[in-house]
């Protein structure tokens, strides 16, 4: 017998997810699957990127589980229509196929096939669309004079370096130059592999190497 997994989700702590789970089980039963889980969220907004139910619901379905999942409908267990896609992928991916009753998709027919490439193929245009939009905007961004990336931060770089490599702390060159101790890490390590002429600024010894990525 087939397992599959049903997954149930409601917004508000008051909703019971039973409405969701009996016709659920009753679809597994009427087309013979054996019901491997449950998993369900209750009081989690569809909008969350974490939910401990659809978590345990994609690990299960990686370690190969059950090999079909069946919700109610596509909000129940996607939180937009980037991450439905990337849910279905990686299901196609694991061989997992997939049921929404309300839409009435199932994946187990004869054009289920079909439908896996489509997804796929609307999960790869969704990410180059995205990254299009991202190299649009940043070309714009040069064209109207912005500056793109990190403002550098406008500090004596040479005297943080000798402070530093004098043996002032790590968290008091920073305090003193008000900048945060990774940028002091930062400026130490640009200043070593800089051409500046050797002796110009003492070397780091042993325990402030240590000190450096504390």
């Amino acid at each position: 017998m087939r397992k599959c997994a049903i997954y149930a989700r409601v917004a508000l702590p008051g909703q019971q997810v039973s409405g969701q789970l009996l016709p659920l089980r009753k679809l597994a039963a009427e087309r013979g699957f054996e019901v491997a889980a449950e998993y369900q969220d209750v009081g989690i907004s569809g909008t969350k990127s974490r939910r401990r139910g659809l978590d345990a619901l994609m690990a299960d379905a990686r370690r190969g589980r059950f090999s079909l999942v069946i919700v109610e409908s596509f909000d129940r267990i996607a939180r937009s229509t980037k991450h439905f896609l990337q849910v279905l992928e990686e299901f196609g991916k694991l061989g997992i196929e997939f049921i929404s009753t309300k839409e009435g998709i199932d994946t187990t027919g004869p054009m289920g096939g079909s439908l896996m490439t489509l997804i796929g193929s609307l999960s790869a245009l969704e990410g180059g669309l995205v990254r299009e939009r991202i190299r649009q905007g940043m070309a714009r961004r040069r064209l109207e004079g912005f500056r793109l990336g990190r403002t550098p931060l406008n500090v004596n770089r040479g005297a943080i370096v000798r402070d530093r490599c004098s043996g002032m702390s790590l968290t008091s060159v920073a305090r003193k130059y008000s900048i945060s101790r990774a940028s002091v890490v930062r400026f130490v390590h640009d200043a070593q592999r800089s051409f500046a002429p050797v002796g110009q600024f003492p070397p780091v010894s042993a325990n402030m190497r240590v000190e450096l990525v504390a």
